[in-house]
């Protein structure tokens, strides 16, 4: 059973777990100790076995769930909003601003590479990630399908999970080479494939 913790106490855990994000992003999760997140967090080692009784492994997952929520909440609200052409392009302009301005510094980088996904807990939580992202996505391409904006043949869990794997797969190659045009252009051309196939559609007539 979790511990009910004061507002206080909530609040000294919260910060413990984003100082701990910020340096594993900056260094990964190996050269992280716990005396240097002590250190950056102006915490006591005493303070940090209280709220992480498992140490770095707790904490190390505290600060996955963390990352997790964070590529979330940085796409919103356009994420939760994909109900209009419009809004997609929004969506769009606002994921290349997050990772540009993220770069190697980035949540998604944390949890697949200086966090890893090899432990169980840690795939859990990465899967309930994509999960969420996917089925946003998907409410947003079935919001075009259900208004007649896109072929109405489509593949509206296909087409979710391509759009999502531009994104993934372009931030990736954003951080490894610092080229931002992999992201643009990736995510460019899964936004405009989603719409290909209502111009096909209309121009055959059937």
């Amino acid at each position: 059973m979790e511990r009910v913790l004061t507002a206080k106490g909530a609040a000294t855990r919260q910060r413990i777990v984003e100082g701990a994000a910020l340096l594993v992003r900056d260094r990964g999760v190996a050269n992280v100790g716990l005396d240097d997140i002590c250190a950056s967090t102006a915490t006591s080692k005493s303070q940090l076995f209280h709220y992480f009784p498992d140490g770095k492994a707790d904490l190390m997952l505290a600060v996955v769930r963390y990352e997790a929520e964070q590529v979330i909440t940085d796409q919103l609200p356009q994420l939760a909003d994909l109900t209009t052409w419009r809004k997609w392009q929004a969506w769009r302009r606002r994921v290349i601003q997050i990772y540009d301005a993220q770069r190697a510094a980035c949540p998604l980088r944390a949890l697949t590479t200086q966090l890893g996904t090899a432990d169980p807990a840690t795939r859990e939580v990465v899967d309930g990630l994509t999960d969420t992202w996917a089925a946003y996505l998907a409410a947003g391409v079935q919001a075009l399908k259900d208004a007649g904006e896109i072929d109405p043949r489509i593949d509206v869990q296909k087409t979710a999970n391509s759009i999502l794997a531009a994104v993934t797969g372009g931030a990736t190659l954003l951080q490894s080479t610092n080229r931002l045009s992999y992201l643009e252009d990736a995510l460019t051309e899964a936004l405009d494939n989603m719409r290909r196939p209502r111009n096909q559609y209309v121009a055959g007539g059937g």
